[in-house]
C-alpha cells in the first residue's frame, strides 16, 4: 500500500475543479453528490486515512491516470484489511464506517459489485488455462475489460448494456463511461455461445431475490456441453443466484479451486470459485 502521488499539473487541475462547485456538479456530479454527504457520516475514526480515501476517490473518479490500469482497486486497495485470513476493504475498522458505505455504493455502479483485485485476475487466468471466457450479466464490462487486460480472450454479454439501454444497477451519469468494454446484448450472447462450449462461463455477481438468471444462464451452458465455470458472489441465500442455480452446482458440479486472496467489501460475504462439471 502506497500513498497516492499526484503531479503539480494535477493538484493544479483537482484544486481548480473542487474550486468551481457548479462546474464540478454538471461533470461530475456523482463526486459532487459524495463529497457533499461523505463529511455528514461517519467515518473510520482516522482522519488522514478518511481524506487519503476521499482523494483518491476524487482522483480517480475524475479521471486522474491509473497507473495500475484498475482505478477500482486503486482507490479502495489502501483501505484493505486482513482479518480471520480473509481480505475486506473496511477502512482499518472490522464494521467499515457509514462513509465508506456511501462510496461502495457509487464505486458499484461506476465499476462493478465485485472488486477485481489482481490476485483474483491471475487465478482467474490460471484457471482458464487458455480457455476463451464468456461473462454473463457483464454490467460495464469492468471485469472483462480488466481480464482482457491481462491477456485473457473474453466476450461480455448483459441483458441490459448499459450503452445501449436503461441498466437500473449501473445508471448513467455525467463523467463515467457507460461500458468499460464491449457489452453485447443476450442475442448476441445467444449467437456466440450455440454449439461452442469451449469457453469458460464467468458469472460475476449474478442477480439474487428471486432472479432466475444465474440458474437459467447454467443449465445453457450444461445442454452445449460447457465444462468449466466461475462464479462470483455470494453463497447460497445471499445477495447473489438463485437456490436452483446452487442446487446445480452441488449435483453436477465439483469446486475445484476458490481464489484465497479475493478481496470483497466488508459488509459483502463474496467469494471466487471455479467449478468443474463432474
Amino acid at each position: 500500500m502506497s500513498d497516492l502521488v499526484l503531479t503539480a499539473e494535477r493538484r493544479d487541475e483537482l484544486a481548480a475543479l473542487l474550486e468551481d462547485a457548479r462546474g464540478l456538479r454538471s461533470r461530475f456530479p456523482r463526486v459532487a453528490d459524495y463529497l457533499e454527504t461523505a463529511p455528514m457520516l461517519s467515518g473510520s475514526g482516522n482522519v488522514q486515512a478518511d481524506n487519503a480515501f476521499d482523494l483518491r476517490f476524487v482522483n480517480f473518479m475524475t479521471g486522474g491516470p491509473s497507473l495500475s490500469g484498475n482505478p477500482y482497486w486503486d482507490i479502495v486497495e489502501p483501505s484493505l484489511s486482513i482479518r480471520d485470513g480473509n481480505r475486506r476493504v473496511d477502512g482499518g475498522r472490522p464494521n467499515g464506517s457509514a462513509r465508506l458505505g456511501y462510496a461502495q455504493t457509487i464505486l458499484q455502479a461506476v465499476y462493478a459489485y465485485a472488486i477485481p483485485g489482481p490476485e483474483t485476475l491471475a487465478w482467474i487466468s490460471d484457471f482458464c488455462a487458455g480457455r476463451p471466457l464468456v461473462e454473463l450479466g457483464a454490467g460495464r464490462g469492468y471485469w472483462a475489460a480488466q481480464l482482457a487486460g491481462c491477456g485473457l480472450v473474453i466476450d461480455a454479454y448483459d441483458s441490459e448494456p448499459p450503452d445501449r439501454a436503461e441498466n437500473l444497477s449501473f445508471p448513467g451519469a455525467a463523467g463515467q463511461q457507460d461500458v468499460w468494454y464491449p457489452v453485447g446484448d443476450l442475442a448476441e450472447f445467444s449467437a456466440r455461445v450455440d454449439d461452442r462450449p469451449d469457453h469458460v462461463l464467468l458469472l460475476c455477481w449474478p442477480p439474487g431475490w428471486g432472479s432466475t438468471m444465474a440458474s437459467q444462464a447454467l443449465a445453457e451452458f450444461e445442454r452445449s456441453g460447457g465444462e468449466r465455470l466461475i462464479f462470483v458472489g455470494e453463497p447460497k441465500g445471499g445477495k447473489t443466484g438463485d437456490d436452483t442455480f446452487f442446487d446445480a452446482l452441488t449435483a453436477g458440479w465439483r469446486l475445484e479451486s476458490q481464489d484465497r486472496q479475493y478481496v470483497s467489501w466488508w459488509n459483502l460475504s463474496d467469494v471466487a470459485q471455479g467449478w468443474v462439471r463432474r
